[in-house]
């Protein structure tokens, strides 16, 4: 069948108008499950969750739906493939897992039961992520019904996993894994927002994120400050000064070759984040902040979204009740973590870390340093044909208006995909920031939710055409 824009944009809203209420019937059953993966107890509603996904999905058409089972929580994985010789392989990335939510931590209705309010429905997990996972459930079905199609013009596939909200501490593993089964000429991550509600944008990419905790050890136990203080070292003291070294003047991270290989930002893309209608007096209100604080030369969206940095995530040693005790602690520690972007790699990040400690720490300590697994920055290029392409489908959905470009600060697993399956990973979300990711009320704007549809709907006829210019 072929479609002029303008009459393909009227076929697809049609079909997602005319199954609207059965979708959102069909979403708020699923937000129902409590699929709370940090919470052992929750486990079978985790696994219960995979199995209504599963169910689902083979309901919407796609041929084989499969639960992976990991040393966690299980993953959800689907295809369908196109019936055109040669397709691009395509693979949605989101998670069904959700975070704990109970009524007394501030909700004004139960997390687990959905609710609507002035076009806008509230449960744990609305936003993050089931609703963005289901839209495409929807976009497909308006994509064949608007072209007339059997199949999807792209080899479709979905890997939903169960363990995001725990650190997906087995995603890598699974991804590895089936590599065979989840190859794919791109990705699509649909666990990400908008920057507002009359600004559509799409996510260009994600930080990584390296963490260690440091012990020191000084005395073998507490000691009098009198007899011994300023003759012997003091593991808290050798903490605050190990924290005083993080950072220059300028606000760098002053660990030697903490930069080597940063993508430095262009000025075009400079100037495409200096267009944001961005408000840092309100922003600092989001942050419950006081005033800004960086690396110099640099604003504030663009430290966030692609400066790395160094952070203090906790500082502690010695005594902490209440008056005085005149000691010398026996030990004092830290936890670190360093926010990591495009062209830094975490393993040598993490020797760079041990060299530079190893330098302040003075005769008479005693530590021990450990990493928790990283997770890897990444990063799609402005000018990738594939990101056009979500662009241009966004755009369509939105009556033709301007989708501008972002990055988020964040941390994700979306680079394991990207590692491991060399695709580049696109990123395809319409929540937007007052959804409230993780807090109480968390909820997603209903239309802005069919505009998520509509945005795949168009996306997986003009995916094939945008992934064939990008390999040319």
């Amino acid at each position: 069948m072929s479609e002029t824009p303008d009459s393909a944009v009227h076929a697809v809203r049609t079909y997602v108008e005319r199954h609207r209420a059965a979708f959102l019937g069909d979403l708020a059953e699923w937000l129902r499950i409590p699929s709370v993966s940090a919470q052992p107890e929750r486990a079978a509603d985790v696994r219960r969750s995979a199995d209504w996904l599963a169910a689902k999905l083979m309901e919407t058409g796609f041929t084989t739906v499969e639960v992976w089972e990991t040393a966690g929580a299980p993953a959800v994985f689907a295809e369908w493939p196109s019936d055109d010789p040669g397709a691009p392989a395509v693979l949605v990335y989101g998670h069904h897992d959700v975070q704990p939510a109970a009524r007394e931590d501030g909700w004004r209705t139960d997390p687990f039961e959905p609710t609507v309010v002035d076009g806008r429905m509230y449960a744990r997990g609305a936003a993050d992520d089931k609703g963005q996972v289901f839209f495409h459930t929807l976009g497909v079905r308006a994509h064949l019904a608007a072209t007339g199609r059997t199949a999807p013009a792209v080899h479709l596939k979905l890997l939903i996993e169960g363990e995001e909200e725990s650190g997906s501490p087995h995603f890598r593993e699974l991804v590895e894994a089936r590599a065979g089964r989840l190859a794919a000429d791109a990705v699509i991550v649909s666990d990400t927002g908008m920057w507002s509600e009359t600004t559509p944008t799409v996510c260009t990419g994600m930080r990584g994120v390296a963490d260690c905790e440091i012990e020191l050890y000084g005395p073998d136990q507490d000691i009098h400050s009198g007899s011994f203080g300023g003759a012997v070292p003091n593991p808290a003291t050798v903490a605050g000064r190990i924290v005083a070294a993080l950072h220059d003047a300028d606000e760098r991270v002053a660990i030697p070759g903490f930069y080597d290989g940063v993508t430095e930002l262009t000025d075009a893309e400079r100037a495409l984040v200096a267009e944001l209608p961005f408000d840092e007096a309100a922003w600092l209100r989001t942050a419950k902040s006081h005033g800004t604080l960086g690396e110099a030369g640099f604003s504030t969206l663009e430290r966030v979204w692609a400066r790395p940095t160094a952070e203090v995530n906790g500082i502690g040693g010695g005594y902490q009740g209440p008056g005085g005790k005149t000691i010398v602690p026996a030990s004092a520690h830290l936890k670190l973590s360093f926010r990591l972007v495009a062209g830094q790699d975490p393993d040598k990040i993490e020797r760079a870390v041990r060299d530079w400690l190893a330098g302040l720490v003075p005769a008479g300590i005693r530590y021990g340093i450990t990493f928790g697994a990283p997770t890897r920055p990444c990063l799609t290029p402005l000018g990738h044909p594939a990101l056009k392409a979500v662009a241009g489908a966004m755009s369509r959905a939105f009556d033709g208006a301007e989708v501008r470009y972002t990055r988020e600060g964040g941390s994700g697993p979306a680079a394991d995909l990207q590692d491991v399956l060399e695709a580049p990973v696109l990123f395809l979300g319409v929540s937007v920031p007052s959804d409230g990711w993780h807090a109480p009320n968390e909820k997603i704007e209903l239309d802005l939710l069919m505009k998520g549809v509509e945005t795949t709907a168009h996306l997986w006829g003009d995916l094939p055409v945008a992934l064939q210019a990008a390999e040319r």
